[in-house]
């Protein structure tokens, strides 16, 4: 294993170190603990909260900024953060309207995030949150916990993030995320396992030519393995499990995001981009806002996904607005 870090276990807080000196004017960490907080953050405003284990950079810390989050927590790689991580990330915010956690549906996150939140009611803060469930490949998992929480997350956020900053109550902004959870929808796919650092090898192995459709960005299973394919072929599936469970149809606006693992060069992305636009064009499906290049990624996984959002007026509105982030700029 090759990997530019010093030792395993210092690597989230020394990437928290690096970020925070990359933009030392818009962003501070919260002492002792590996929590981005917004300096520049309105505390007249409600305040937003997302994060979970890191290796999924620029998710979440990399959107900490105007129009999007107050503060993300990062914990250790492909681990939840601690309820006493997320409850310093919400003292750090202190927000007189509130507080709003936006939890990506694993156990670990939406246990540890809800438990903060309730260690805050005790305090007397006013602190709800929302559960991202996006993964469509897994829209008939059997499994408990349902569909899990993806790169979708990041058009949440973007909307989110807007309405928080138009001045709305907590009650508004938790209704836009939950109308955004509602209409988003992401598929993905992987071309081979990601190395975990602290393990040192990849997490699952994949034949020469077989990739695995529908994985997790933890590199959990997909819904299946299956050969490779002319990437056209690939998004023509992926996109229709979303537009079918989305129930998008003709004359609907929507966002993409066509988000990398890690790996997937910017060139491929776009290529497959492509064909997002192709197939959208001939449903009459008009796009709205479009990103491409790796938001929420698996380390070094190579492999991509594929998000839509269906938008309302509002919820197109929210999503034009400005934002300035690290990693997210409008």
């Amino acid at each position: 294993m090759k990997k530019l870090i010093n030792k395993v276990e210092n690597i989230v807080e020394e990437m928290v170190y690096g970020i925070v000196a990359s933009a030392p004017n818009k962003l501070a960490k919260v002492e002792d603990y590996n929590v981005i907080y917004s300096k520049t953050f309105d505390k007249s405003n409600v305040a937003l909260i997302s994060g979970g284990g890191s290796g999924h950079e620029p998710a979440h810390a990399g959107y900490v900024g105007n129009g999007m989050l107050t503060a993300a927590v990062a914990g250790p790689i492909f681990t939840s953060p601690t309820p006493d991580m997320v409850q310093a990330a919400i003292n750090a915010c202190d927000s007189s309207k509130g507080t709003l956690l936006i939890i990506k549906n694993y156990t670990g996150d939406v246990m540890n995030f809800q438990m903060a939140a309730e260690m805050a009611k005790v305090e007397n803060k006013n602190v709800d949150f929302v559960v991202v469930a996006d993964d469509v490949a897994l829209i008939n998992n059997k499994a408990s916990t349902g569909m899990r929480g993806i790169a979708g997350t990041v058009l949440v956020h973007k909307v989110t993030g807007a309405k928080a900053q138009s001045g709305a109550s907590l009650e508004e902004v938790k209704a836009v995320a939950e109308k955004a959870i509602k209409n988003v929808g992401t598929y993905g796919l992987a071309l081979d396992a990601c190395t975990v650092p602290a393990i040192g090898h990849k997490g699952f192995t994949l034949g020469d030519n077989e990739i695995e459709m529908g994985l997790g960005i933890h590199g959990e299973p997909g819904v299946k393995k299956t050969q490779m394919q002319p990437v056209d072929t690939l998004v023509t599936e992926m996109v229709e499990a979303i537009i079918s469970h989305l129930q998008i149809k003709s004359g609907d606006k929507v966002s993409i995001l066509t988000n990398g693992l890690g790996s997937t060069p910017i060139m491929e992305l776009y290529i497959a981009n492509r064909k997002v636009h192709e197939i959208l064009k001939s449903k009459n499906i008009s796009v709205v806002t479009n990103y491409v290049g790796n938001y929420m990624t698996a380390i070094d996984m190579p492999g991509m996904s594929i998000s839509l959002m269906k938008l309302d007026s509002e919820l197109e509105q929210l999503m034009k607005s400005p934002c300035d982030t690290l990693a997210f700029k409008q």
